[in-house]
């Protein structure tokens, strides 16, 4: 069973340049996937595979040498959500009765997310080590249950950063007990279960209009 453990980071300054370049380096290669795939069908009706997208990344990465500063892993996990976009396009045409919604380029700042799929990364302390960006502060305020499989460092809409461990983790059956109960909700009491007991109705509206009159009582009143 999959488990997602989300802890905050706090990058310094250098470092959010760093992850802010990375998510930019990634934007590129999924347009630029996502480009090539789409005029291989228009112009010669050619499907291409992940794999055969994969093999355009070291001719992409000598003609933009930027591309080197991004891990491998991170770029090839770039074109394997290109291809995702697809087959869920696909999906969507042979099923029918919903809009398809063909694969969009991304805007700039429309890239929120980059993974590391097996390694570029490692827990060291109270930071994570980041292939070619560094050891970045991190919250741990829970253990990580499990085998990390994957990493992902994702932005939010406020500009924090924060990273998604996704681990490999044994399911918890839950306790299994012979004692079965009825519960009925209702207004006189707020439940009442089928051994006979019951919960009174807080009513916090009741109480709270109490109050409300109170203090209403105590303003000025207006001429």
């Amino acid at each position: 069973m999959r488990k997602t453990f989300m802890f905050r980071l706090y990058p310094t300054r250098q470092q959010i340049s760093l992850l802010s370049d990375t998510l930019e380096l990634c934007r590129w290669v999924y347009n630029e996937t996502l480009a090539t795939r789409k005029n291989a069908w228009e112009q010669e009706h050619k499907s291409l595979s992940l794999y055969a997208t994969n093999k355009l990344l070291t001719g992409w990465k000598q003609a933009q040498p930027e591309l080197g500063r991004v891990h491998s892993q991170v770029l090839q996990n770039v074109q394997e959500r290109v291809d995702l976009a697809f087959q869920a396009y696909f999906r969507r045409v042979k099923a029918g009765g919903e809009k398809p919604g063909y694969p969009r380029f991304k805007g700039h700042g429309r890239y929120d997310s980059f993974t590391f799929k097996q390694s570029g990364f490692a827990l060291q302390g109270n930071g994570v080590q980041l292939s070619k960006i560094g050891l970045v502060k991190v919250k741990q305020h829970r253990p990580i249950e499990g085998t990390i499989k994957t990493l992902s460092i994702r932005r939010d809409a406020v500009s924090s950063w924060y990273a998604c461990f996704s681990c490999e983790t044994e399911p918890h059956p839950l306790p299994t007990s012979a004692k079965v109960v009825g519960v009925d909700v209702g207004l006189k009491s707020f439940a009442t279960f089928s051994n006979g007991e019951s919960i009174a109705n807080p009513r916090f509206f009741r109480r709270m209009s109490r109050s409300w009159r109170k203090c209403s009582a105590s303003l000025p009143k207006r001429r």
